[in-house]
């Protein structure tokens, strides 16, 4: 893959609890602490750039993922969503640590529709639903009233918190979005596990043989 040049420079990524000091680039600077943000609706977006997805909160880049390193990204969506704008959030897996995309991110649309022939190659496409798929609380965050309910919040996860989590949930995949609709479409339509390319009609009788 051709990838346009990276211009080094320091970025923050943000870690759930505490400032994060993993290097955001494969090969880059190591990361400085993150200031203390009291924004309680934050704009969050995520952007192509080369091979990284870039992560911007009220437009300023806190981190950046190097989307080869990726080992699977599981979507987890509420058990009747059919959309591919539904998921509650994303969980990306890496080699060290997991991250967390909720929704408005947008981070699912750099999947589904955004250089879907490197995602096709790469094959790492995973689904589960909200019902066996939980995080636990230190990767949620309150909206803006004390009795709302709590949501993912975005951030970098150790793989010692989570393995454990998510070896629970009932994952399926490797599939995109629109073969995953597909499948769905399929084994909603009656007789679908029929194989209708069978001759279905009588074969012909035999005359008797004259004696």
């Amino acid at each position: 893959m051709t990838c346009s040049r990276l211009v080094h420079r320091s970025h923050t990524a943000i870690a759930f609890g505490r400032a994060s000091s993993h290097p955001v680039f494969s090969q880059g600077p190591r990361v400085h602490a993150m200031k203390t943000s009291f924004d309680l609706s934050p704009r969050w977006s995520t952007v192509w750039s080369g091979a990284d997805i870039v992560v911007r909160r009220n437009s300023n880049e806190v981190d950046r993922l190097h989307t080869p390193d990726i080992r699977r990204i599981v979507f987890v969506q509420a058990a009747g969503a059919q959309g591919s704008a539904d998921p509650s959030f994303a969980l990306v897996e890496l080699e060290a640590e997991f991250v967390v995309f909720p929704t408005e991110t947008g981070f699912a649309g750099r999947v589904h529709f955004e250089r879907q022939a490197f995602w096709a190659a790469k094959a790492c496409t995973y689904w589960t639903n909200t019902v066996t798929a939980r995080l636990p609380a230190h990767c949620l965050r309150r909206g803006g009233f004390m009795l709302s309910r709590r949501s993912p919040r975005y951030g970098r996860v150790p793989r010692a918190e989570l393995d454990a989590v998510v070896e629970q949930w009932l994952i399926e995949g490797p599939c995109s979005w629109d073969e995953r609709r597909w499948r769905r479409f399929e084994r909603s339509v009656p007789f679908a596990h029929i194989d209708t390319r069978r001759d279905t009609m009588p074969s012909r009788l035999q005359e008797p043989q004259q004696g």
